[in-house]
């Protein structure tokens, strides 16, 4: 199956999801990718890849490595290759790996070409998709980037079969983002069916990848309609960072933050209960985890600002209307969203 994202500049790219094929390159390729990855699938990406030149840069495995050190190492190597622009970059991994090779490529010699082999599900549904690349740092997360789209996706559900069940855990609470913000029946279609099938899987990822694409062809630098998937994530970023990327996966982070965001929205009258028990259970039935201990409700609430999203001391919250739609608002007061996080402590 092939999705295509035509942008509104007309530049477009496939999404090709599907076993992988031979992929030919006349120039210089670099795959980046982490000791995890390299040990289960570089042999059969080296099969399946014909270039000028090829070689492997290997970064830290982790979200507390997606930093500007890490940058650093991957653009050493291509100048020690001597790639020029011309060249090739392929991110082999999940969505640090693609967001880290995606922004190296769009900094080296003012910008190169990259491409997205994600290998996990989380990456495979949201974030090889859409031109999202960036980094870290103390501040919070994803804070310094850039829009780089890469020139083509290859989506090869057979990576999934070494993906621990935490990985796919924190891929399916993206796909439950995207049918909760855009997608009534796939919500119901997800609640029915079993995504530890393989068949039922590849249904889901495709049915992600659609609407990731849809949207993005819509709204490539996120002025609008982008934002909504950024659902769970407002909330799902502060608790990454208090907890310093190192105890939650960022869609167990983001599950978090879908709960938190489902009970503002009951808060203000945007969903039920009983539809918001639905994505809890939804959420839980994958062990994502959907409770977090707050610990000082203030400061929670003031890292909301370092958030790329808040815009003149106003903060954006992305909340359900029901399941299947969603409104993007900076008109929350302060007092109900700190009536929901006092919800979180205990």
């Amino acid at each position: 199956m092939i999705v295509n994202i035509t942008l509104p500049d007309k530049t477009s790219y496939d999404i090709t999801i599907d076993n992988l094929k031979q992929l030919s390159f006349d120039r210089k390729v670099v795959v980046v990718t982490n000791p995890t990855i390299s040990g289960f699938h570089l042999d059969y990406l080296k099969k399946h890849i014909f270039a000028k030149e090829l070689s492997i840069v290997t970064i830290p495995d982790g979200e507390e490595y997606k930093n500007m050190s890490t940058i650093d190492t991957i653009l050493d190597h291509c100048f020690e290759q001597k790639l020029n622009r011309s060249s090739l970059l392929i991110a082999f991994g999940g969505g640090v790996i693609g967001d880290m090779t995606g922004f190296a490529a769009s900094i080296y010699q003012r910008g190169i070409d990259f491409v997205q082999i994600p290998t996990t599900l989380l990456s495979q549904v949201d974030a090889s998709v859409g031109g999202k690349t960036g980094i870290n740092n103390k501040y919070g997360k994803n804070l310094v980037g850039a829009f780089h789209q890469p020139i083509a996706v290859y989506i090869d559900p057979y990576f999934l079969t070494t993906l621990p069940k935490r990985e796919f855990g924190a891929g399916v609470a993206e796909i439950v983002k995207m049918a909760v913000t855009f997608n009534k029946d796939f919500f119901e279609w997800l609640e029915n069916n079993d995504l530890n099938e393989d068949e039922n899987i590849k249904i889901a990822i495709a049915k992600s990848v659609e609407t990731k694409a849809w949207v993005v062809s819509q709204d490539e630098k996120e002025k609008g309609l982008r934002a909504a998937l950024n659902y769970g994530h407002t909330f799902g970023h502060v608790i990454e960072n208090e907890t310093n990327y190192n105890t939650y996966l960022h869609g167990e982070a983001v599950g978090i933050g879908m709960v938190m965001a489902n009970n503002l929205a009951v808060k203000i009258g945007n969903m039920t209960e009983d539809e918001a028990s639905r994505v809890k259970l939804l959420l839980e039935k994958y062990n994502i985890p959907t409770d977090y201990e707050i610990k000082d409700v203030e400061d929670f609430y003031e890292h909301f600002f370092l958030d790329k999203k808040s815009l003149d001391n106003k903060i954006k919250f992305i909340v359900p209307q029901g399941i299947g739609e969603c409104e993007i608002t900076d008109r929350i007061s302060k007092s109900d969203v700190i009536e929901v996080l006092k919800g979180f402590q205990k």
